[in-house]
């Protein structure tokens, strides 16, 4: 990690000009973005809906230096590779194709997804691995994260294995999993003075304990920022369903502290120029390939990125050709498998 700080150079001015206005203040995302949306909304309102065909995949495979994937939905639900998958990777990295893989999930660490990769049979290397307990992480550094201050985790074992990794200290997390908060008369509940910031990333152990001990630090604790990991409203924990996401466990926080989170998983920007600037990608080189219209085609839109959306996860061409749906992909199409044709 140590070559993170000269990494994030470029883009700490802009992430910490963001969280300044954001800090302290009560602050909604549609107030201070309504040009964007507007403008997203019009364009979209005149965009063609297109289906990958044939004649489509070599112009947008050649015209692409760089794809990134979403992992959830698109490479794999649950534990279940999706079919066509790890041929597809095969035949884009023998076309000489720079693959990063992108996920919001905060679960794991980048250690943890590349053994979940190496499980299922592809061969990923550590740097192509990007998730949001990471953007989490790397945020914090290039804030210069003070270190006699710490961190306050609501999350699973990614978020503290990355936090670790960077020499940030934290309580909370997977230590917090069975705490109960009993209620009586004059029952005050304290917390650390020294808490800096709460993370807030997907938590299969969510409770009343952390909720409470989140929002005291957030409330309570002088410049004390809040950062979600991300805002899926949905996750796939399994192949059978969809089941709550990470937005369920931020919007418990930003009830009760009534602030809005700085964002580092997507579709907020952060990730994608941590992307670009390490590996010294010119974003219009890039194709976004997700299955999430508000994350991962967002965040391919927004940068300006190629998009392609695939149906094998959240998104369904009913949802995506619907009136109310304002983003658009430039294609999409029913799996990441679908690609493989190219080679007819």
């Amino acid at each position: 990690m140590a070559h993170a700080v000269a990494s994030f150079t470029s883009v700490t001015a802009r992430v910490s000009a963001k969280t300044s206005s954001l800090r302290g203040k009560t602050l909604s995302k549609a107030k201070v973005t309504p040009n964007r949306a507007s403008k997203r909304i019009a364009m979209s309102a005149r965009a063609e809906i297109n289906l990958l065909g044939d004649s489509d995949k070599k112009p947008l495979v050649d015209s692409v230096e760089t794809f990134i994937f979403d992992c959830d939905g698109v490479i794999w639900k649950g534990d279940s590779l999706i079919e066509g998958v790890k041929e597809t990777i095969a035949m884009l990295r023998g076309m000489g194709k720079r693959l990063i893989f992108v996920t919001n999930n905060s679960t794991k660490s980048r250690a943890g997804y590349l053994n979940k990769f190496l499980s299922l049979g592809l061969e990923i290397t550590a740097e192509e691995v990007f998730s949001s307990s990471f953007a989490a992480a790397a945020y914090l550094e290039s804030k210069n994260f003070p270190k006699n201050k710490k961190v306050y985790v609501i999350g699973e074992t990614g978020i503290s294995e990355e936090l670790d990794l960077v020499g940030v200290s934290h309580i909370g997390g997977e230590a917090d999993a069975d705490k109960k908060v009993t209620l009586a008369s004059g029952v005050l509940m304290e917390h650390d003075k020294d808490v800096a910031a709460v993370i807030v990333g997907f938590d299969r152990n969510v409770n009343y304990y952390k909720i409470q001990y989140a929002t005291l630090c957030i409330r309570e604790n002088p410049g004390c920022e809040f950062i979600a990991t991300n805002m899926d409203a949905v996750t796939h924990l399994t192949d059978a369903q969809e089941w709550a996401g990470n937005g369920s466990m931020v919007g418990a926080i930003k009830g009760s502290t009534k602030r809005e989170p700085t964002v580092v998983g997507k579709p907020d920007p952060f990730m994608l120029d941590y992307i670009a600037n390490k590996f010294k990608i010119r974003k219009d080189q890039i194709c976004m390939v997700g299955d999430r219209l508000d994350t991962d085609i967002l965040f391919g839109k927004d940068g300006g990125l190629r998009t392609l959306l695939v149906l094998s996860g959240v998104t369904t061409e009913e949802t995506l050709k619907s009136p109310d749906n304002t983003i658009h992909p430039d294609f999409y199409t029913s799996k990441l498998g679908d690609l493989l044709s190219i080679e007819k």
